[in-house]
């Protein structure tokens, strides 16, 4: 994954900002929250960067102490330096906190030795969230879901709220920050509060990650007056689960087919959900 940046200049690479060897990357981007878990590029051709990784929140960068690098600078999509780091005597690795309000696109590393640049090496680093499943307590009950609700009428949460899982198989991480349940449920709510999911803002997920996130709007709840109720016979139709993410400001659907049935309260229905 590592290419040298035809489009990096010397000048640009050396390029210096006053104070920046503290200034963290998430300032240098004018947004700022976190990547993610191990995903690797191959070293450049001499083997001076050996390996750049996003770890959690960081981009951690490994290098060979034996070339004399006096500095290492993060270059952004843009070409404008992001962030500088000095590196220390027998060290072999430095880390820039980068956050979840980064510019998706290919970042370039640049080793330094004095003004002298003596390897570069660049990364994609690029969310990509799916939704992989949504489902209710009465069909899941081995979720957490007494961890995330506690114990305030955990009950009729359990019955009205559902969890949905996302997966990143992008190379950055990504923040979702809203939650929307539309078409045929109870309840269903276009704008939620709060952003749709129970007491967060934000739900942070890694490159590699899967994660489950908890509603607040309780959409499988008491019927609403747009919203689709249960039956003994059954009612049958579609819904749609949306998150919205911060990283790449985009809304991601997935549509479901869904049945209601055996009663004709919503506590005591029997509900189907499978992938449209």
């Amino acid at each position: 994954m590592t290419q040298d940046n035809p489009h990096l200049s010397r000048r640009t690479a050396l390029q210096t900002v006053a104070g920046a060897a503290l200034v963290s990357v998430a300032g240098c981007l004018n947004n700022g929250d976190s990547p993610s878990s191990g995903n690797s590029t191959p070293s450049d051709e001499e083997g001076i960067i050996q390996q750049v990784t996003v770890e959690g929140t960081e981009l951690v960068i490994e290098y060979t102490s034996e070339e004399g690098i006096d500095q290492i600078n993060l270059v952004q999509p843009n070409g404008e330096l992001c962030g500088q780091r000095e590196t220390a005597a027998g060290s072999q690795q430095v880390s820039f906190e980068i956050g979840t309000s980064y510019k998706p696109g290919e970042y370039t590393v640049v080793a330094l030795s004095g003004e002298e640049t003596i390897a570069e090496s660049s990364s994609l680093i690029q969310p990509e969230i799916g939704i992989q499943d949504v489902g209710l307590y009465r069909n899941n009950p081995e979720k957490s879901w007494d961890e995330v609700y506690g114990n305030t009428e955990t009950d009729r949460l359990k019955n009205g709220e559902a969890y949905v899982t996302v997966e990143n198989t992008g190379s950055g991480p990504e923040a979702v920050i809203e939650l929307i349940f539309s078409g045929d449920v109870p309840n269903p709510v276009e704008d939620p509060r709060g952003g749709g999911m129970y007491e967060t803002e934000q739900v942070v997920i890694s490159p590699g990650e899967t994660t489950d996130l908890f509603s607040s709007s309780f959409p499988f709840g008491s019927e609403s007056e747009e919203g689709m109720g249960c039956s003994p016979d059954g009612n049958s139709g579609q819904f749609t689960v949306t998150v919205r993410t911060q990283v790449g400001g985009d809304q991601i659907p997935k549509t479901f087919d869904v049945q209601y049935s055996g009663s004709t309260e919503m506590s005591d229905c029997k509900v189907s959900i499978t992938e449209a």
